[in-house]
C-alpha cells in the first residue's frame, strides 16, 4: 500500500515536472498581412481574396528562444485576427462567412481558421482557429494565404483587412 502511494507520487511529479518543461520550451511567433476586399464582390457566393505571400519571422523568434525550426515540433494557431484598416467607419456586418486557408510550396493546402454567420457589428473579430498541426508551415520561411469570403450586404468600396496572426510553438533547445 505505501509503495503505491510513493509511486503515485512519483508519477505526479515527473508528469508535473514534464509539463512545466513544455512550458519553457514554449513560445509565441506573431506574423501579420494584410488583405483588400474588392467593392466589386458578387452577394452570397463564395470568393478567392488574394493574398500576397507572408514572409514569416519565425526563424528570428526561435533565435531569441534558444531553438531552431529543426527543433520545433508542435505548432498551432492560437489566434487570427482581424480588423479593418480602410475605411476607418466600416464594420464586418457586410460579411456572411470567412475562412482561410495555408499553404507552402512545399506543404498543401489546409484550413486555418473561419467563421460563420457573422453578425459583428463592430471593425475587429477573431476567427475560429481549426486544430491542425502547423509544424511543417511555420518552418517555412514564407508562406501563403488563401482567404474566402462570402459577402451578405454590396460594398460600395474595397475594404482593406489587417490579418494579425499568433502561432503557438512548442520546441526543443539547442
Amino acid at each position: 500500500m505505501k509503495k503505491n502511494i510513493i509511486y503515485g507520487c512519483i508519477c505526479s511529479l515527473v508528469l508535473l515536472s514534464c509539463e512545466e518543461v513544455e512550458d519553457l520550451l514554449t513560445f509565441h511567433v506573431n506574423d501579420r498581412t494584410t488583405i483588400r476586399i474588392e467593392s466589386a464582390m458578387p452577394l452570397g457566393l463564395p470568393l478567392d481574396i488574394p493574398t500576397p505571400d507572408v514572409s514569416s519571422n519565425s526563424e528570428q523568434q526561435y533565435e531569441n528562444n534558444n531553438t531552431h525550426a529543426d527543433l520545433v515540433k508542435d505548432v498551432k494557431l492560437e489566434e487570427l485576427k482581424l480588423t479593418i484598416t480602410q475605411p476607418s467607419s466600416k464594420s464586418f456586418s457586410f460579411l456572411k462567412t470567412i475562412r482561410i486557408f495555408i499553404s507552402t510550396d512545399q506543404a498543401s493546402e489546409i484550413e486555418l481558421a473561419f467563421l460563420d454567420n457573422i453578425t459583428a457589428a463592430t471593425s475587429v473579430i477573431e476567427l475560429t482557429p481549426t486544430q491542425q498541426k502547423l509544424d511543417v508551415y511555420a518552418k517555412a520561411s514564407s508562406y501563403n494565404l488563401r482567404t474566402e469570403v462570402t459577402t451578405d450586404e454590396a460594398l460600395t468600396q474595397s475594404v482593406d483587412v489587417q490579418v494579425d496572426l499568433k502561432f503557438r510553438v512548442t520546441a526543443d533547445t539547442f
